[in-house]
């Protein structure tokens, strides 16, 4: 392990002592309300995993790597961007499949694209937005988020 890990790790262990210390029924009540959440929440892992196995199986790595890896950046870019911006997936979902993508050869650039407008837009979600917001601020926000998406998959280029 690395040491930002172990570093998480113990303040975490620390935290729980403390914890203990200052009232040891709410930490049991919380720890017990933690174990419910992460029952209910094995199911969903398991088909994360199942979906990113799904999704590196239809698409071979040589496909991804070309598309998102050796082709044009720019182009690579704005695709992988309306990808994200058109598809509905949970966050803790596209964290683990852009890891995925960037092992099997994807470009850092294009990836955080697709990540960003992943989570910043949403062309799914809009007419409910819209329905809600209003047009304009509905529309202004997914171009802004658009925009700065790619803009700071351009700047996790730069800096990584």
């Amino acid at each position: 392990m690395d040491i930002f890990t172990v570093s998480l790790w113990g303040i975490t262990g620390a935290a729980l002592i403390v914890s203990l210390v200052k009232d040891k029924q709410k930490t049991f009540n919380s720890m017990k309300m933690a174990k419910g959440m992460m029952k209910n929440m094995v199911g969903q892992i398991v088909g994360i995993l199942l979906l990113i196995g799904l999704i590196l199986t239809f698409i071979p790595p040589e496909v991804i790597k070309d598309v998102l890896g050796a082709s044009n950046p720019f182009i690579s870019t704005i695709v992988s961007a309306l990808a994200g911006s058109i598809t509905l997936i949970p966050a803790f979902v596209a964290f683990p499949l852009v890891g995925s993508l960037v092992d099997v050869g994807a470009s850092i650039v294009p990836a955080v694209a697709f990540l960003t407008t992943l989570t910043m837009v949403g062309l799914v979600t809009f007419p409910l937005e819209r329905q809600e917001f209003g047009l304009k601020f509905a529309a202004a926000r997914n171009i802004f988020s658009f925009v700065f998406a790619v803009v700071i998959a351009l700047a996790m280029g730069v800096i990584i």
